[in-house]
């Protein structure tokens, strides 16, 4: 089976990324595909210190071995990213600028979410994508989350964007096959 990563692109604290990347984990269609979580927060990568363009893919650290190594082994990738400032956060943007052929190819799903969806983050991470070679699917979710709603009003919001999960593993399998 293929492996897809969930990549939780926030590690500030009181963040709602986990709570969604979790949510996506448990509902996607699990028959062809499986999914795990990774979450920035358990790397700890220093503002990006190679020596080397990430194109060589030569790495003399070993938090970036151990990125490349465990970003190399999925298939695609979910990026859910709370938006911020119109933007998305510097940690995530860190984290991919320290790979570059272990990103190039792999489908990408964008999930972005805030008070208004999240549409800048995915403007400016379309962007980033187009420039690692990594195809965007279609089925991009903006999650319209009130900063103030709590867990469960969250979780509750999220069920409206059920629908879109098998035309997300949809997505997915034809860029894999």
């Amino acid at each position: 089976m293929k492996k897809i990563d969930i990549i939780i692109g926030s590690t500030r604290l009181g963040r709602r990324s986990p709570l969604i990347a979790e949510w996506f984990a448990k509902n996607l269609p699990q028959a062809e595909l499986t999914y795990d979580i990774i979450d920035l927060a358990d790397f700890d990568l220093p503002f990006l210190d190679e020596s080397e363009m990430p194109q060589t893919g030569t790495y003399h650290h070993e938090t970036t071995k151990r990125w490349s190594e465990k970003i190399a082994t999925y298939a695609g990738f979910i990026f859910i990213v709370p938006q911020y400032n119109w933007g998305y956060p510097a940690v995530l943007k860190n984290a991919l600028d320290y790979l570059y052929r272990e990103w190039q190819g792999k489908p990408a799903c964008l999930v972005t979410f805030g008070g208004h969806g999240g549409s800048q983050a995915q403007i400016a991470l379309r962007l980033v994508m187009q420039g690692l070679k990594m195809p965007v699917l279609s089925v991009a979710p903006m999650i319209t989350l009130s900063p103030s709603a709590s867990q469960s009003e969250s979780l509750n919001t999220l069920v409206a964007y059920e629908p879109l999960l098998p035309a997300l593993e949809a997505e997915f399998k034809r860029y894999l096959n």
